[in-house]
């Protein structure tokens, strides 16, 4: 078969590299991958968003089935056109992906079919925002109501923080036309949970759990970045919660969806928090997340390509899910600066017999050499028997890797440390 990943990130090169073990495939491409992904599938230089380009080179090259990766072009319909002419895909359709392009939608559907989540206000112009919130108790979340890369939300300890945050997004525009929106939240406090599910629009298997690091500083300091590292299994996610969670969320959750007429089928994204009243919505993704897909995606013991068609095909209750019970760590290297401006174009060093798996996230070949081309430039994943010993191997890899500028955090999985000895 004739496979197409649409996509040019780490979480891309993880796919690839996952989708790479079934030998059913006989040509695998990436549009537009990247210097690394290049080494384990044909990439070629469409942009993700480009779906004219997209559907063009699906024709030509007669592909049989496309894995449409991140939230931009799910949410400009990508899922649709390849559908169109004929290609079946793993991804939800745009009427679908607005349960991540559309925070307002993705609240307003929790509160109409009684999904726990945070208390919240929408607001469409500034100056009602700024009066809600002299009022309003701080700590709040503000959120860009559109897509935003995973920066587009902002936790406000003070009135001034939350005020500039409106700002920033109303006023600044720093995030285009998903800031002309706006959802002040309510402030949850807990241990966060990632969970990301398999799901064909009636039957949901989640995959392991997992905890993201957002803050670009060590112990969870300065700004939201689309990652710094997780690790999988997330200690504060047991058998008890992940019952509860299927039956308040999970399941719910997919059924508004086909209730609403916008059945989900690809992966959805459950980012949660684990609060005194129960488990809470904090944000849904259409799609695997970025760097959680790094820890996750090693885990799994059942052929992915095999998921994803049942999921294609709505047949997932029939198709076998396994994950190993092994722990898995993802540091994430990036360029110094990151998430705001820094330097590109320094060389990257990779030993061959490095102990640890390394997807490229920002990077690209240069005279046959690879050089940084990105924030995130790298994801290092380790996998053992237990997470002390995963974290150890992964920043043991880590060392070995250089480049010019390179930033990673060093706690990276230090509250999962923590959380398993209580």
């Amino acid at each position: 078969m004739k496979v197409l990943v649409i996509g040019g990130g780490g979480r891309e090169h993880a796919i690839v590299k996952k989708l790479k073990e079934n030998k059913s495939i006989a040509e695998l491409y990436c549009l537009p991958g990247n210097g690394g992904i290049a080494r384990d599938a044909l990439c070629v230089p469409i942009s993700a968003t480009d779906l004219d380009g997209i559907v063009s080179f699906a024709m030509e090259h007669r592909i049989d089935f496309a894995v449409v990766a991140p939230d931009d072009p799910l949410a400009l319909g990508a899922v649709d056109r390849l559908e169109a002419i004929g290609v079946d895909c793993f991804g939800p359709r745009k009427n679908a992906a607005i349960i991540e392009s559309s925070k307002v939608f993705a609240k307003d559907l929790m509160k109409r079919y009684g999904i726990p989540t945070a208390r919240y206000e929408v607001f469409e112009s500034k100056e009602p925002a700024l009066c809600y919130l002299r009022s309003a108790p701080m700590p709040a979340v503000i959120k860009a109501d559109g897509l935003a890369l995973g920066k587009g939300v902002i936790i406000a300890k003070t009135q001034q923080e939350a005020e500039d945050a409106v700002n920033t997004m109303m006023t600044e525009k720093r995030f285009g036309k998903s800031g002309e929106r706006i959802v002040i939240e309510e402030y949850l406090e807990g241990p966060e949970v990632s969970v990301l599910t398999f799901t064909d629009g009636k039957t949901v298997v989640p995959m392991v759990s997992s905890m993201d690091h957002k803050r670009a500083g060590e112990g969870d300091t300065g700004p939201n970045t689309g990652g710094m590292g997780a690790v999988a299994p997330n200690p504060y996610y047991n058998p008890a919660v992940a019952k509860r969670c299927m039956e308040t969320i999970f399941l719910p959750t997919i059924r508004a969806m086909e209730q609403e007429g916008r059945p989900f089928k690809g992966c959805l994204y459950f980012g949660l928090m684990l609060t005194k009243d129960g488990p809470k919505v904090i944000e849904y993704n259409c799609r695997f997340g970025d760097p959680e897909t790094q820890v996750v995606l090693p885990l799994l013991k059942s052929d992915l390509f095999t998921i994803m068609r049942a999921v294609s095909e709505e047949r997932l209750a029939d198709c076998p899910v396994v994950f190993s019970q092994d722990s898995a760590v993802c540091v994430i290297m990036a360029s110094k600066g990151y998430p705001g401006a820094y330097e590109k174009g320094y060389p990257i060093s990779i030993p061959a017999d490095l102990s640890a798996e390394v997807f490229i996230a920002g990077a690209k070949e240069k005279d046959g050499s690879l050089v940084t081309a990105g924030g995130r430039v790298l994801g290092v994943t380790a996998l053992e028997k237990s997470l002390p010993e995963a974290l150890e191997r992964a920043y043991d890899a880590v060392k070995q890797l250089r480049f010019e500028n390179a930033y990673y955090r060093r706690d990276i999985g230090a509250l999962a440390l923590a959380a398993k000895e209580d």
